[in-house]
């Protein structure tokens, strides 16, 4: 039997449906989310509609950048250094991590941001920690024990709108990467200027390749 190579999320960091963002609380604030299938009967919310919960299969499928999401009725205002947590109303998984990103609209109304270009930052993540792919020391087992996370926008970052980006990426089935990304419409204020440096800031989809380490495992010999 072959041995496997262990995860690596400097990047990054079959199918049921069960991984969508349902909500989100920011600022204290609570938002409402899409609910299952039927986006009609769910009100007016900040977070870009996607077209179902299933998972994503491959980094390159177009759904990545928001899950097939476009632009949203409402925006939420966002203080830098507060906090944005995003609610789950059903995780099942518990080895795989959690990535939160950033993207600028740099100065465009979000019905005229698409994410598009080469402008997504990673603000927080959380992996391995250990070597045991097989053990619940991961990122989403946290999400399957509270199905909440909670990131603090960069204290420094400039004002604008941005779409930030929660996804999940499961692991528990061998060599098949199972991708729950959902995209939502925040506006910064503050008095920062700062943004990562070119070097930082990746493409979605495609930020990784399929076959990269932390992307494509298999599971750890016991």
């Amino acid at each position: 039997m072959r041995r496997c190579i262990a995860p690596v999320f400097s990047l990054l960091s079959l199918a049921s449906a069960h991984g969508a963002v349902t909500s989100y609380t920011i600022s204290g604030t609570k938002y409402p989310g899409y609910q299952g299938f039927s986006p009609a009967s769910s009100p007016p919310t900040i977070q870009r509609q996607w077209p179902n919960y299933d998972p994503i299969m491959t980094v390159t499928d177009p759904k990545m950048t928001c899950n097939g999401g476009t632009s949203a009725a409402l925006s939420a205002p966002v203080s830098a250094g507060a906090n944005v947590t995003a609610h789950w109303a059903q995780w099942t998984h518990a080895q795989g991590p959690v990535m939160v990103w950033l993207y600028d609209c740099q100065g465009a109304p979000f019905s005229a941001c698409d994410g598009s270009a080469e402008r997504w930052v990673k603000i927080d993540q959380l992996g391995l920690w250990g070597s045991q792919l097989n053990s619940e020391n991961w990122g989403t087992a946290i999400v399957l024990a509270q199905l909440a996370w909670t990131s603090i926008i960069p204290y420094n970052i400039r004002p604008g709108n941005y779409l930030i980006r929660h996804e999940l990426l499961a692991l528990h089935q061998e060599n098949t990467p199972q991708f729950y990304p959902e995209c939502a419409q925040i506006v910064i204020s503050g008095d920062g200027d700062a943004y990562p440096p070119a070097e930082l800031n990746f493409k979605i989809p495609a930020y990784a390749s399929q076959s990269d380490p932390g992307v494509t495992v298999c599971h750890l010999l016991h």
